[in-house]
């Protein structure tokens, strides 16, 4: 067991100033278990929708959710999106001393009626697998390979984290997205899926994507926001400067867990993962995940020009510009062509990101970076303000 005090500290505040907390993730990340920690500190009511019982004891919501004092837990949400009308309501009361913890396994975006519904009324804390403050730095590599699943990365063997992996996929391919609503073939979508693990790291391209599979760019946009909406993949948004050049305007695709990249890809242990084709875009992604985690997720770009300049991740951070650029190498080199991005884009500063294990110095705005070191990045940021 990992106790997740960072995610528990923020519930705290959270629940403390709004009526209403949504804690989100994707399924399978630890979301019942921290409310379950967290709860045991509160007079707790808790319903689970995954239980018939809880459902049918839901069938009036107003009546029996108004009756409660103290926090009431409402897991797996997205089962009963009729429920935020209800919410809406009930956090409107004058003098009510309740308040809500609601998780759910899907973005608002995916369940019609929220966003309108708690508007003003709700706090979102995301949650996601481990990462490396909860892991530790002595588990980077094993943490990259297996993913951050807590039943993926504490597995008693690289054979029993695989499986539970494959498991998850089918799992999630033929019950939790019909469960959501959405009318698409299982087949169909895994196909997808597989496809686009083979697309990680790269520029989104739904007329090439969609030719492989025959079917029209609208569908393959369909897929990929369903895919994101789960909190699956990411779509990294290009950055626009102000320059002379023609840039990139479509977003880069990363899987959001390493490990279920590797299931896909057929990755099974950590001796595939050094030899295969996609090792520098599998640790991009991972680094990436890691760097935004560190940071509490801020708004996030990568800059990419069709000459060929390029910034993997650029983000903003207490008004400076900051640039990373991922390297999986042990001796990362600077290119010209990198050193102009940054200057080009006016980075505060660049961190070259790298496996090994020395922080040192290129020139004034350039850091080669180790990744063990991602987790005092934050305090690194704030001594460079």
């Amino acid at each position: 067991m990992i106790l997740r005090q960072e995610y528990l500290n923020r519930l705290e505040k959270a629940v403390a100033r709004s009526p209403v907390t949504a804690l989100t993730g994707p399924r399978q990340a630890g979301k019942t278990t921290l409310a379950r920690q967290f709860s045991k500190d509160y007079i707790s009511t808790v319903f689970d929708l995954e239980s018939n019982s809880d459902m049918k004891a839901l069938e009036n919501p107003e009546l029996v959710l108004g009756s409660i004092n103290g926090l009431a837990v409402i897991d797996e949400i997205q089962r009963m999106p009729e429920l935020f009308s209800a919410l809406r309501v009930l956090a409107d009361r004058e003098q009510s001393k309740t308040r809500f913890l609601i998780l759910g396994s899907a973005s608002p975006s995916m369940i019609k009626g929220v966003s309108e519904s708690l508007a003003g009324r709700i706090e979102f804390v995301d949650i996601t697998g481990f990462d490396l403050q909860e892991s530790g730095f002595n588990n980077l590599n094993n943490l990259w390979c297996r993913g951050g699943f807590p039943r993926s990365f504490l597995a008693a063997s690289n054979d029993a984290s695989i499986a539970w992996r494959k498991n998850f996929i089918r799992t999630f391919l033929e019950r939790d997205i019909p469960q959501l609503g959405i009318r698409i073939p299982a087949s169909a979508l895994e196909r997808f899926w597989y496809m686009l693990a083979h697309w990680h790291g790269q520029v989104w391209n739904a007329s090439e994507l969609g030719r492989s599979l025959g079917v029209g760019d609208k569908t393959m946009r369909n897929y990929l926001d369903i895919l994101t909406g789960v909190f699956l993949i990411r779509q990294l948004q290009p950055w626009y400067a102000n320059i002379a050049k023609r840039q990139v305007k479509s977003p880069k695709i990363y899987f959001r867990d390493s490990g279920l990249l590797h299931a896909l890809l057929d990755i099974q242990d950590d001796q595939n993962l050094y030899r295969h084709p996609k090792v520098g875009a599998s640790w991009e992604g991972f680094i990436i995940e890691q760097i935004l985690s560190c940071l509490n997720y801020p708004p996030a770009w990568f800059w990419s020009t069709h000459s060929g300049g390029e910034i993997d991740l650029l983000i903003h951070h207490n008004g400076y510009r900051f640039g990373f650029e991922i390297k999986y190498s042990e001796s990362p080199k600077v290119s010209a062509v990198l050193r102009k991005s940054a200057a080009l884009l006016e980075l505060d500063h660049l961190f070259v990101v790298y496996p090994g294990t020395r922080c040192y110095p290129i020139s004034e705005h350039i850091t080669v970076f180790p990744a063990a070191d991602i987790v005092a990045l934050p305090k690194h940021l704030t001594g460079m303000n």
